[in-house]
C-alpha cells in the first residue's frame, strides 16, 4: 500500500499520523478513483462522523506541501475542481473523457519512452511529470456521433416551426 510509504514519510517529518489523517490517506489511496476535497470529506464523514471539513482541507494541504500527494485538475472537466492521488504511485498519464468525466490511468513503455525523449532532447532532468489527455471515450464517441447526426434534423424542424409562426 502506498499509504505505508506515506506513513513513513510523515514520521520522518515529525508529523503525527492521527486517526483522521489515516482515514484520508486510505480513502485517497484505496478508492480507485480520483476524489476531490468535498467527496473526500463526505466519505471520511461516513467513516468518522466527528471529522470536519477544515481538517480535510488542512490535511490535504499538508500532504501536498510534503509532496506526498498530487493535486490534479484533470482537464478541468468539472470546472476548477482539484482531485488527489498518492504520489507513491507509478508514473502514469490521465486520460479524461471530456463528456462523461471518466478517468483512465495509462502506464507503460510509451510513457517512459516519451520521458526519455524529453530528457534527451532538452538535456533536462525530469523530477515529476504529469500528463493529461482529453477526448471522448468509446461510449461517448457513439453518443456524440448520434447527436451530430440528429442535430441537423432538429435544427431544420425548428426552422420549419419558426417559419410557420411568421
Amino acid at each position: 500500500m502506498a499509504g505505508e510509504g506515506i506513513q513513513g514519510s510523515l514520521k520522518k517529518r515529525g508529523i503525527r499520523l492521527t486517526r483522521q489523517r489515516m482515514i484520508l490517506l486510505k480513502l485517497i489511496d484505496q478508492s480507485g478513483q480520483h476524489l476531490d476535497a468535498e467527496e473526500l470529506y463526505r466519505r471520511a464523514k461516513e467513516v468518522d462522523p466527528k471529522i470536519n471539513r477544515v481538517t480535510v482541507y488542512r490535511t490535504l494541504k499538508m500532504l501536498k506541501e510534503g509532496h506526498l500527494i498530487d493535486e490534479l485538475d484533470l482537464m478541468h472537466y468539472e470546472g476548477d475542481q482539484h482531485y488527489y492521488e498518492t504520489r507513491m504511485k507509478q508514473e502514469h498519464a490521465h486520460v479524461v473523457c471530456l463528456r462523461c468525466g471518466k478517468v483512465e490511468e495509462f502506464y507503460g513503455e510509451p510513457l517512459s519512452r516519451l520521458r526519455r525523449q524529453i530528457e534527451s532532447h532538452f538535456g533536462f532532468q525530469i523530477l515529476v511529470a504529469r500528463t493529461e489527455v482529453g477526448g471522448y471515450c468509446a461510449h461517448c464517441q457513439v453518443l456524440r456521433e448520434r447527436e451530430m447526426k440528429e442535430a441537423p434534423a432538429a435544427a431544420s424542424t425548428t426552422k420549419v416551426k419558426q417559419a410557420r409562426r411568421s
